[in-house]
């Protein structure tokens, strides 16, 4: 007999099936609990709800556990393209040589954005901020390809469009950066391929045309895959709940970019560049700073310590460590902001404060200190965290559109207004 969970209210007893996961997670489903007791849950942040099965990715914080379709994070890191991780994601398998060499090839073709797109660039203002345009000009693709307005759309369709959508993001990323600052737009390459096209398309000026680096290309390529997916989190969630009501993917993707943009999610790697800044305004004093974060009647936090989901050390952290160490040695860079960075690690990863409570440095911090050393600005931080999730979300789209029992997102709440009122006259008010 199938496990139950029962619920006590008003002396009547209720049961509920128990779902067990893959890695043996256990959920009751209370899908039918407001229907048969006239309650419902209340779970504020859905810290404790699930929303959804899913084959994606699994993630386990207590053990620091990050997995992609069953492969641990560790062994795809060292061993996959961003590119192959993106169909893994997508398509539920590690691609053949032939299948890679045909996403890849398509990725090369799709490359380009429509030239009526770029006029939209000439509509926003130099201080416009890469994410807001990003959001706003992946939005405006569903304009080019009205395909993808079917509210079914065929396999070869969504097949389609994840290769447009994965290929041009880099694009319109690269040209919203270009536009900050003023210079024209370079366009990607045939020859280069993913990673290295965007750096090219990102560095390059009229002036100067930007020298690949392959431990450059190597940091960040890393830093891609380990973004490019991590479960339910807040962006995820948007993608999931915005595509429920069989919105397109365009329109989908927009929204989990803006959920990405929040301080406490994709912003949090540009808040620890932040923080080391205001070490170094006040002088540079690092232990004043971590003793401050050990008092608990001071506000400061130190930004990049600690993860929600993971109890123990973030298994991307330890990967991107190596990319950080290799890339600071390599290049020599004596910046004031990577020297703090350095002395913030070394207290943290020593002192007994930080070890009992598991606080070691989690993936922002390490991602914003390489994405500082190789030159990329603090406002183009949360872009390349979504340039990285896009797989991720485009997987999590698709898996929620093929689910024949699709219903769209649709969250209760428990009142705390007025009651019933009746409506006073302007003339009566006081």
């Amino acid at each position: 007999m199938d496990k139950t969970a029962k619920i006590i209210i008003d002396n009547k007893t209720y049961e509920f099936p128990i779902v067990v996961g893959a890695e043996n997670e256990k959920a009751i489903d209370i899908s039918k609990l407001r229907d048969e007791t006239g309650h419902i849950t209340l779970d504020a942040g859905l810290a404790n709800t699930g929303t959804c099965t899913s084959a994606i990715t699994y993630v386990d914080g207590e053990k620091g556990i990050l997995r992609y379709r069953g492969y641990p994070v560790e062994q795809i890191a060292e061993n996959t393209t961003f590119v192959e991780v993106a169909y893994l994601l997508i398509y539920g398998e590690l691609p053949t040589r032939a299948q890679l060499d045909k996403f890849s090839n398509s990725f090369t073709e799709q490359a380009m954005i429509h030239e009526d797109m770029k006029n939209f660039f000439d509509g926003y203002p130099s201080t416009g901020h890469p994410m807001g345009i990003l959001s706003a000009m992946v939005c405006s693709l569903s304009a080019y390809y009205p395909e993808m307005q079917n509210p079914e759309p065929s396999k070869e369709e969504i097949d389609k469009i994840a290769v447009e959508l994965l290929s041009k993001v880099r694009t319109i990323s690269a040209f919203s950066y270009k536009k900050s600052i003023g210079q024209p737009f370079v366009y990607p390459r045939p020859d280069l391929k993913y990673v290295p096209n965007f750096l090219n398309m990102l560095f390059s000026s009229p002036a100067r045309e930007y020298k690949i680096d392959e431990d450059i290309v190597s940091a960040l390529r890393t830093l891609l895959i380990l973004h490019a997916d991590h479960e339910q989190n807040c962006s995820t969630s948007t993608v999931r709940l915005v595509g429920s009501s069989r919105a397109n993917l365009f329109a989908s993707i927009s929204a989990g970019i803006c959920a990405l943009w929040g301080p406490l999610h994709g912003g949090a790697n540009q808040a620890v560049i932040e923080m080391l800044k205001e070490i170094q305004r006040d002088g540079g004093n690092v232990k004043k700073y971590v003793d401050m974060a050990k008092d608990k009647s001071n506000a400061f936090r130190l930004m990049g310590f600690g993860h929600r989901i993971y109890k123990n050390f973030d298994p991307r952290a330890k990967i991107i460590k190596k990319q950080a160490d290799k890339i600071l040695n390599k290049l020599g860079i004596h910046d004031p902001l990577l020297d703090i960075a350095v002395k913030l690690e070394e207290i943290a990863l020593k002192d007994s404060y930080f070890i009992e409570r598991k606080l070691y440095p989690n993936v922002d911090f390490y991602s914003g200190i390489i994405y500082k050393a190789i030159g990329i600005p603090v406002e183009m931080f949360t872009v390349m965290f979504a340039i990285g999730r896009m797989p991720g979300w485009i997987a999590h789209w698709k898996e929620m559109i093929e689910t024949p029992s699709l219903k769209i997102g649709r969250p209760r709440q428990v009142y705390t207004g007025q009651h019933q009122r009746n409506f006073i006259p302007i003339e009566q008010r006081r």
